[in-house]
């Protein structure tokens, strides 16, 4: 049973939304303020966030914005619930990462329906991306096996999550922090030679492709799209 995290100030919308959402089946978490929001993603890792944009303390614009900076939580689908109907909140919403919106008063069915469908494109993403190939290097995540040429590669599994986010991420600078985080989890600093000295033996067994794995002084590494 998928968990779907309802975030809404007003008791009558999160009892309507819950209800609804309870009787499709879904198992359903709830909470009526960003900063528990927040928490309650981190800890439930939801299938799904239905996300009001009207909260206290901290908006819903802010509670997407961080959901999408943390590794953890940042692939979770977000559907922004607002009263607003301007173009301008709709878009940044879409701007700031979430995946779609309805604007209240909603058809609680429409949701139900809308909520459905964001989940069946994110399990045909999550498929799709089962193999990733950038240029000649083929990754097939299921099997945590990586081919070059056809010709297959032995990296540990420490090495192999490395590549896989910096293939992930292709083209886009990961700093050493960053990859000590999502990679080793270390959340306190740690010496980042340790991020080095991997990025070293993954190019050594990289071969032909070593060169696509590139050093961007003083920030970190990136792999770059052949």
């Amino acid at each position: 049973m998928k968990t779907i995290l309802v975030v809404d100030d007003e008791a009558d919308a999160l009892e309507l939304i819950s209800y609804n959402l309870k009787q499709a089946g879904f198992s359903v978490a709830t909470s009526m303020d960003g900063a528990d929001a927040l928490a309650k993603a981190r800890s439930l890792l939801p299938a799904l966030i239905i996300l009001d944009v009207m909260l206290p303390e901290m908006d819903g614009f802010e509670v997407c914005k961080t959901l999408r900076r943390e590794a953890a939580t940042e692939a979770i689908p977000i559907i922004m619930l607002t009263a607003k109907t301007a173009e301008m909140d709709r878009v940044l919403g879409l701007e700031l990462g979430s995946d779609d919106y309805v604007t209240k008063p909603f058809s609680p069915r429409e949701l139900v329906l809308r909520v459905r469908k964001l989940l069946d494109r994110t399990h045909v993403a999550a498929q799709q991306k089962d193999q990733l190939r950038v240029g000649d290097l083929l990754i097939d995540v299921p099997r945590h096996a990586v081919t070059l040429r056809g010709r297959p590669l032995d990296f540990t599994a420490t090495e192999f999550k490395l590549l896989l986010v910096l293939v992930q991420r292709c083209g886009l600078v990961q700093s050493r922090e960053r990859l000590l985080r999502d990679v080793w989890e270390y959340e306190r600093d740690v010496d980042t030679r340790t991020v080095d000295t991997h990025v070293r033996r993954l190019r050594d067994k990289l071969g032909r492709a070593a060169p696509f794995l590139d050093t961007v002084r003083g920030v970190g590494y990136r792999y770059m799209d052949e």
